[in-house]
């Protein structure tokens, strides 16, 4: 496929992992942080090509995964009262909440419908003018741009019954977060390529400055990850600190100023709690004032709350990278994508998904670079 195998070559993919190679001297770890990053990595075989002294660490980069419990809790309030249409993603549906999901709420009767984007919850909302309809905005600063323009459609046209349930989060104050935590051990990162085609590189300067680590922003293919490895482990060697773009083909620097524009005029920042970590300032988008009556939370007058995760459920270490997916005691057992304990495992961006689908059955069938086809191609959302 064009563009596409060019970017699996497995005589490409040598000739990187060799030259990582002959570059390591010393033990290093670094961390990607992005679910599309993760499931190329193990489907693609590509810790196995590294040398033993480079450790790659799964960070949180599925927001589906990082949705606070009490939000999914929400949403589930929301799709079991009558008068509500709750549209969301697909891959929101089993993500566990406290007491249920949305796909049980659906299965008993409550409407909850899967959209593409959010531009079908806002034509849902004008073809049903008696229904309120709520879209649950869920992203990294990728779908930002996308539910802004949802609402500024809305106000537009005076779209009244449409609201949405935010839950965006960003990734520079969860790379900090990470850096600043007692016992920190990545040293390294491999930057998320669809977020900086959005937001650009800049805003990472200031981390690699303060923090002395380099970043390197990386793509989603063999090719790609491989060669933001070499970048980062030559960074690593040489003492350097800063931050470089493997994916010039797609990301440029300022970043798609449009589409920053556009989810400015609506958002602003604010601290938001992370599933598995917990508050992080400034780490998530909340509606402006002049916006707020599309705040599905604040329309609906819905409380907040404190939930545990499951005891048996170690997500959140692995969000933060303390832990890979199959050191959990409950990994495939009493948690798998039919019966998920935690969001990582339903998650078509989840490092526990990508654990279970590529190594942790017996029926998975991870591939190499440039070799047999795997399974069909994911469709990327974050």
């Amino acid at each position: 496929m064009k563009f596409i195998d060019e970017y699996r070559d497995a005589k490409a993919a040598s000739r990187f992992a060799r030259d990582i190679a002959k570059t390591v001297t010393r033990p290093w770890k670094i961390m990607e942080v992005c679910g599309g990053q993760t499931h190329a990595i193990i489907r693609f075989g590509i810790e196995e090509l590294l040398p033993g002294e480079v450790t790659l660490i799964h960070g949180p980069g599925c927001p589906v995964c990082v949705t606070p419990l009490e939000l999914i809790d929400k949403a589930v309030e929301l799709a079991s009262r009558p008068n509500i249409i709750l549209c969301s993603f697909g891959d929101m549906l089993r993500v566990p909440g406290s007491r249920t999901d949305l796909l049980t709420v659906k299965a008993e009767g409550g409407r909850v419908r899967v959209a593409y984007s959010p531009m079908d919850a806002l034509e849902i909302a004008r073809n049903h003018p008696d229904k309120e309809v709520v879209f649950f905005a869920v992203g990294f600063e990728t779908t930002a741009p996308a539910n802004a323009m949802a609402v500024l459609q809305a106000a537009r046209h005076k779209i009244t019954n449409f609201s949405v349930l935010v839950s965006h989060v960003l990734v520079p104050p969860a790379m900090e977060a990470i850096l600043s935590s007692q016992g920190n051990q990545v040293q390294g990162f491999l930057g998320a390529g669809h977020v900086c085609t959005v937001m650009g590189i800049e805003e990472y300067h200031p981390l690699a400055l303060r923090y002395r680590v380099p970043i390197v922003v990386t793509g989603f293919e063999p090719l790609d990850i491989l060669q933001g490895i070499s970048m980062c482990v030559k960074q690593l060697e040489e003492g350097r600190a800063e931050v470089e773009n493997q994916y010039s083909r797609s990301v440029r620097p300022e970043g798609n100023l449009n589409a920053i524009r556009t989810m400015s005029e609506v958002f602003e920042a604010g601290t938001r709690k992370w599933r598995g970590i917990g508050e992080i300032p400034n780490s998530g988008l909340r509606l402006r004032e002049a916006y707020q009556k599309f705040d599905a939370e604040l329309r609906f007058g819905l409380a907040d709350s404190t939930c545990e995760e499951p005891a048996d459920c170690i997500s959140g270490l692995v969000l933060q990278g303390r832990k890979k997916p199959d050191e959990c005691p409950a990994f495939g057992t009493l948690c798998t994508p039919d019966r998920p304990l935690g969001a990582p495992m339903v998650s078509t961006e989840g490092a526990c998904a990508a654990y279970y689908r590529y190594r942790g059955n017996g029926t998975a069938h991870s591939t190499t670079a440039g070799g047999t086809k795997g399974p069909d191609e994911q469709r990327k959302r974050s």
